[in-house]
């Protein structure tokens, strides 16, 4: 079952191949579906300060009844927070909030400000959020480290003065949506690509070639999606609150034909509707 799949980071901590993703989940709501994760057998969740529900997450997985050490939980340092002394003090914080005692991976969520998405040179400024989350790693506080919507340039930065090299990249992938060259690079550094809004963030639900190859095999177009990642060698991070759809989006033990996956990864760009908005899907 792929909940209990996992891959090894190149630091040798495992991380389940299957997670859930909480964007849009509303603090007050979060704890609730990281419990009902919990019990469906999910033991990666992934969240960020960003999403503004930190709180929520940790009290869903302290109330658990799961031992800790047997849950992965990731959070992301803000995409604004380019400098070394507010990084210190924003890892120090999800500690706080999230009131777990060591956060498994922490991510740089994007390379450059949400404002300013693929925009202007912040190249020292991730250098100095990076030489934090190391410290940060070496103390203890964080199992692993990472970033996230990073593309190659922006890898070659960190690694070009790192003492750490990022162990994961959180990256948009989907069917329609597979930056097959990024991906190659991350593997040729071993680092882990993992996939968020593996379902298009719903754009792809109604795409009728898409549901017709899910019907071939007896599965639901997410769970479709989602097992693409998974064949790409990703970790997916499907998100919802919903119970039912966490068990669904959990019932992915199939293999997807060499065929089908080329169709997939070459079908045209999605047009995410309202979703276009948010930086990672404007196109840039």
């Amino acid at each position: 079952m792929i909940l209990n799949e996992t891959y090894t980071l190149s630091n040798d901590v495992t991380i389940p191949k299957l997670g859930l993703g909480t964007w849009f989940i509303e603090d007050g709501k979060a704890a609730q579906a990281v419990r009902d994760a919990v019990a469906i057998g999910y033991r990666n969740i992934d969240t960020a300060q960003a999403y503004d529900n930190e709180h929520g997450v940790g009290a869903g997985v302290r109330t658990s009844g799961v031992a800790r050490d047997e849950l992965f939980v990731s959070t992301k340092l803000a995409a604004e927070i380019k400098d070394y002394d507010t990084a210190v003090a924003a890892i120090d914080g999800s500690l706080k909030t999230l009131g777990l005692g060591h956060i498994d991976l922490m991510l740089i969520h994007s390379p450059q400000p949400w404002d300013d998405f693929r925009g202007g040179d912040y190249a020292e400024g991730n250098r100095q959020a990076w030489r934090a989350l190391e410290e940060a790693h070496k103390a203890g506080k964080i199992r692993a480290i990472g970033v996230s919507n990073f593309q190659q340039q922006d890898l070659e930065n960190i690694l070009s003065s790192c003492t750490v090299a990022p162990h994961v990249n959180q990256l948009l992938v989907h069917a329609g949506n597979t930056p097959a060259e990024l991906i190659a690079y991350c593997e040729s550094k071993d680092i882990l690509v993992e996939a968020y809004s593996p379902i298009a963030h719903g754009a792809i639900l109604k795409n009728q070639y898409v549901q017709a190859i899910a019907e071939k095999y007896g599965a639901t177009v997410p769970q479709l999606c989602i097992r693409y990642t998974l064949e790409l060698g990703a970790v997916s991070l499907p998100k919802t609150a919903n119970p039912e759809h966490m068990r669904s989006n959990a019932e992915v033990d199939f293999v997807i034909s060499d065929e089908d996956m080329d169709a997939l990864r070459d079908l045209p760009a999605q047009d995410y509707g309202e979703h276009r908005e948010f930086p990672v899907y404007s196109g840039k």
